[in-house]
């Protein structure tokens, strides 16, 4: 299966604050207080008052993204960051391919990133969202990175976060269905109930 993102992700209570008035912000619920904001051009257009420009071909080190970041959005997340830390994030697993990129931004400034990925081959906690979220904040929990244990592994594009934001479901909502589902797969062997394995990003 493949899997995208193009995201911010912050505290609940910071997004809601600084998105209330927007007409195309949707905010989708994650674990440990945290919230996801799918990142989409009419999105960037009504914080920044212009359209988005994205990089031609695949992203590189020196263009991590292919967002571009307009020097009006850069700022615009620099300010939010000074009541909590702010990480953007995107992600694209197809064909074979993988790719991660993160920046964090704290106090009003990066303080951490760009960094860019496109091997996942060395340890979890060093692949870019996992240290991202890591900086922001995010604890170690039952699940296998943090990643995971926020629950970004529950929507495959920003087309399924922004539908799970407009429906309001909670983040375990997906984990209740997989638990109830395979609790009645092994009621018969009386198996306990346990989280669903994620996999390799939950995609596999």
């Amino acid at each position: 299966m493949s899997y995208q993102l193009s995201a911010i992700v912050a505290d609940v209570e910071l997004l809601g604050e600084q998105t209330t008035d927007l007409d195309h912000a949707v905010l989708a619920a994650l674990r440990q207080d945290f919230a996801l904001l799918p990142v989409t051009p009419q999105l960037v257009e009504e914080l920044t008052g212009a359209r988005p420009d994205f990089v031609p071909g695949p992203p590189t080190p020196e263009h991590p993204f292919h967002l571009v970041f307009s020097p009006a959005l850069s700022d615009l997340l620099a300010r939010w960051s000074r009541h909590a830390p702010v990480a953007y994030l995107e992600a694209e697993f197809a064909g074979g391919g993988r790719r991660q990129a993160a920046v964090v931004w704290l106090d009003g400034a990066v303080s951490w990133g760009p960094c860019s990925d496109t091997a996942l081959d060395g340890p979890r906690a060093g692949w870019p969202i996992n240290a991202a979220l890591a900086r922001i904040g995010a604890e170690p929990g039952r699940w296998i990175d943090p990643f995971a244990e926020l629950g970004l592994h529950q929507a495959g594009s920003n087309e399924g976060w922004l539908a799970q934001g407009r429906r309001r479901l909670s983040a375990d909502y997906w984990d209740e269905l997989a638990e109830e589902w395979e609790y009645r797969q092994n009621a018969a062997e009386q198996q306990p109930r346990r989280p669903r394995s994620v996999g390799d990003w939950g995609i596999s």
